[in-house]
C-alpha cells in the first residue's frame, strides 16, 4: 500500500479543512478509493492506486491553500474542485488547481472572485472586450459577476456611472393590471439587481450613488433615446428582449462605455410570435472582434447543488422532446 504524507500547516484546523464529521475527506476517499488519516501534524493518504493518491493529495493541497488564505470552501465549490481534478487527469492534462486558476481574477479587494474556471474566463472577457454577452443557466453568476465588475470599474475610475436594466417582461405577469406607476410595477423585477449592489456597496454610499444618478436601475424601456458615455451598462434577463429592443439597447452605447448583456436562452418569457433578441444577436455580432461571448453551463452553477441537477434534467428532457418531434 502506497502512502503520501502532507504537512498540516500551523493554524489550519482539520474541522475547517474537511468540514463537519470529516464530510469532505469521506467524499475524497469514496471518489478515489483512498484512506485519509490525521497523524500528528500530518495528513496521510493511503491507497493501492498511486494515481488516486496523487489526485487526492492535489485536492487536499488545494483545500489547505484556500484555508490558509481565509477562504471558506462551500460544498458545491468543493465538489467542483474534485470534479475538475478528476476531469483533467482523465484528459491527461496538467492542472494547477481551480483556486490557482481563478484567484488572480478577484475583484473589490479580493472580496469577490470566480468559483469556477468558466466564471474566470467570463471575467477575463469582461476585462478585455467593450461588449460582452454572457449566456447560461440560472445560478452561474452571470449577473452577480457583471455587477461586481461594474462596481470595480466605477471605484477605479474607469467609468463614471453604472446603468443596470432589465426588460419588463416576466412569466405570466401583465404589467397593465398591476397598481402604481411603471417604475412601481417593474421594481420587483429589478430587485435582484439591487440585491447584488447591496452586497458590494455600503447602504449609505449606494443611496448617494442612486440619488446622484451615478448608479441607475431602470427598465429597458427607459433606455430609448439616450446615449450613454463613460458608463458600465448591464442588460440582465436579455432573453426577454425582442430583436428591436436589443438593437435599440446596443445602439445606446457611447464613448468610453462597457456593456455586458446576460441571459438564459432556455427561459424565454416572450410571446411565441416574438423572437428573442439574445438568440439572434449571436448570429448578427458573432464575427466582430471587439465583442465577446461567454457561455456558462451547469458546471458553473454555484447555488444549491439541486439546481445543477434540475438544469441537467431539463436539458435532457428537452433534447428528447426535440428528437420525438
Amino acid at each position: 500500500m502506497a502512502v503520501r504524507k502532507l504537512s498540516l500547516p500551523m493554524g489550519v484546523e482539520v474541522a475547517e479543512l474537511f468540514g463537519e464529521y470529516d464530510r469532505k475527506a469521506k467524499f475524497i476517499q469514496k471518489k478515489l478509493d483512498v484512506r485519509i488519516s490525521i497523524i500528528g501534524d500530518e495528513i496521510w493518504i493511503k491507497g493501492e492506486d498511486g494515481t488516486g493518491i496523487d489526485i487526492a493529495g492535489k485536492i487536499v493541497d488545494e483545500l489547505v491553500q484556500m484555508n490558509r488564505d481565509g477562504h471558506l470552501v462551500e460544498w458545491r465549490e468543493f465538489e467542483y474542485i474534485v470534479d475538475q481534478h478528476l476531469q483533467h487527469d482523465e484528459d491527461g492534462e496538467s492542472f494547477k488547481g481551480v483556486y490557482n486558476e481563478v484567484k488572480e481574477t478577484a475583484l473589490l479587494s479580493n472580496r469577490i472572485r470566480p468559483k469556477t474556471i468558466g466564471q474566470k474566463n467570463y471575467m477575463e472577457i469582461m476585462k478585455e472586450k467593450e461588449l460582452v454577452f454572457s449566456i447560461g443557466p440560472a445560478g452561474t453568476g452571470k449577473t452577480y459577476l457583471a455587477v461586481a465588475m461594474a462596481v470595480d470599474f466605477l471605484k477605479s475610475g474607469k467609468v463614471q456611472r453604472i446603468i443596470l436594466t432589465r426588460p419588463a417582461v416576466e412569466a405570466g405577469e401583465k404589467l397593465g393590471y398591476l397598481p402604481g406607476t411603471l417604475l412601481d410595477k417593474v421594481d420587483p423585477y429589478l430587485r435582484p439587481l439591487y440585491d447584488a449592489l447591496m452586497e458590494m456597496i455600503p447602504a449609505e454610499k449606494l443611496a448617494y450613488y442612486r440619488e446622484s444618478s451615478i448608479i441607475e436601475v431602470v427598465p429597458l424601456a427607459y433606455m430609448r433615446g439616450r446615449t450613454l458615455n463613460n458608463s458600465f451598462i448591464i442588460l440582465d434577463e436579455a432573453q426577454n428582449s425582442t430583436y428591436q429592443q436589443m438593437k435599440m439597447f446596443l445602439t445606446r452605447i457611447g464613448f468610453g462605455s462597457r456593456v455586458v448583456v446576460t441571459g438564459d436562452i432556455t427561459q424565454i418569457d416572450l410571446p411565441r410570435d416574438s423572437g428573442s433578441g439574445l438568440v439572434v444577436v449571436q448570429k448578427v455580432l458573432g464575427s466582430i472582434s471587439t465583442v465577446g461571448f461567454s457561455y456558462l453551463t451547469e458546471q458553473d452553477v454555484v447555488r444549491n447543488p439541486l439546481v445543477k441537477d434540475i438544469i441537467k434534467a431539463y436539458d435532457e428532457y428537452e433534447r428528447e422532446e426535440k428528437v420525438e418531434e
